[in-house]
């Protein structure tokens, strides 16, 4: 079993109105990981969360600009560990399960583990999640690959090479997503291991809102894939206006050859329109993807200038790759 004692772990814990349920997270991390120094990040409670966290015995730290986004984006910057584990702090993780993720991404050399949600309908009942989580599932696997199952799961560990190399751009719960497309982009080693969900404390609500933020997700999605496969994104605008175009012209072509005649002049006028709009967009995809491999391999190489941890000697990378973690079922995939 690989030795985590000696790297320096953090605990981080974004919260907004968790006062119910901070405290005993707090409690059972500090329990599970004792050698963990463990964050908790208000982002703007109306409630006592910050106190409950305070008194449970975890370093509170303010965030002012609202989303779990800038939270993240905050806790990177601010914390200085070798091993980041982040989890919400709602209860609906089991924080007994954060050691055999700690050794999964040791032992099998990833850079980040993904505990996936095995009961994700439990909820609060609300199944309109478990829907939306696998048709975004589907969607992200067929825009970026199969590595990930459960993209929005926010139970995940990282090395601190991921987390001094992840940009951080979004604001809300897109993150989980946007984290997901930088191990694909940059085809990371990740692991998942997959875990029980539990129930949120009674009388907790969740701060998701199925439609709103589903559409920032979705939005999220589409700029990152104009971002990652500019080729993709514009081929797929150039075969939509292409497709337009053919439907108008049939009819007219059609027409031609039987008489000779073209009359409906504005359809082909709009059909021209449409192939030129067809043919620019196809070209835009050409010459950005170029730029977006160019970024890509500037990306990886910054990646590859991250030192692992503080001494190399102790980076997780140097288990024996013969030492695997964990009787729990694990997915993983590398580069």
């Amino acid at each position: 079993m690989p030795d985590s004692s000696r790297y320096s772990l953090a605990v981080l814990l974004p919260c907004y109105n968790e006062g119910l349920s901070i405290a005993q997270v707090v409690i059972s991390f500090r329990k599970a990981l004792p050698g963990a120094r463990v964050y908790v990040y208000d982002n703007n409670s109306v409630d006592d969360t910050a106190q409950q966290a305070a008194l449970a015995g975890a370093t509170v730290i303010t965030c002012k600009r609202q989303g779990k986004g800038n939270v993240v984006r905050q806790m990177f910057a601010d914390i200085e560990a070798d091993i980041y584990i982040m989890a919400d702090g709602d209860g609906t993780y089991d924080a007994n399960a954060a050691p055999r993720m700690i050794d999964a991404l040791i032992a099998d050399r990833s850079d980040m583990v993904v505990g996936t949600r095995r009961n994700i309908t439990a909820d609060a009942g609300r199944r309109g999640h478990a829907f939306g989580n696998q048709m975004f599932n589907q969607v992200y696997q067929a825009m970026f690959g199969r590595d990930f199952t459960d993209i929005f799961s926010g139970y995940r560990v990282f090395t601190r090479r991921f987390a001094r190399s992840f940009p951080a751009h979004s604001a809300g719960f897109e993150i989980e997503t946007e984290m997901s497309v930088h191990a694909s982009t940059l085809r990371l080693p990740v692991t998942e291991i997959e875990l029980d969900y539990g129930r949120r404390v009674e009388g907790s609500t969740s701060k998701l809102s199925t439609f709103r933020d589903g559409a920032r997700i979705l939005k999220m999605m589409a700029l990152l894939l104009k971002e990652t496969k500019p080729f993709v994104f514009f081929g797929w605008i150039a075969a939509g206006l292409f497709a337009v175009c053919s439907a108008l012209m049939i009819p007219i072509m059609l027409e031609f050859f039987a008489t000779g005649l073209v009359e409906r002049i504005p359809s082909v006028m709009l059909a021209m329109t449409l192939l030129v709009g067809a043919m620019l967009s196809l070209s835009c995809g050409i010459i950005l993807d170029s730029v977006s491999r160019a970024r890509i391999e500037q990306k990886r190489i910054f990646y590859l200038s991250q030192a692992p941890a503080r001494d190399e000697r102790t980076y997780p990378g140097a288990a024996p790759i013969e030492e695997r973690a964990s009787t729990l079922p694990v997915r993983g995939t590398g580069t």
